[in-house]
């Protein structure tokens, strides 16, 4: 479970890295269009949709928690 200290801070790295939640977010879509372009044989396909699974749910909170 994530300890309030350690919300704010993931929030004040998000504002200053991202400058918003929305910014985050865009980098994560990015991600995930990244993984449309990976070598045969990089990773095994549950790998790589379990990373998406993640993204997407990161994206899900951020979206619904404005920044």
């Amino acid at each position: 479970m994530v300890q309030e200290k350690q919300n704010e801070q993931l929030l004040e790295f998000i504002k200053d890295t991202y400058g918003s939640a929305e910014g985050l977010v865009d980098h994560l879509h990015l991600a995930i269009e990244m993984l449309f372009y990976l070598e045969d044989d990089t990773f095994d396909k549950r790998e790589i949709q379990a990373v998406v699974s993640a993204l997407k749910g990161i994206i899900g909170v951020l979206q619904a928690q404005k920044v």
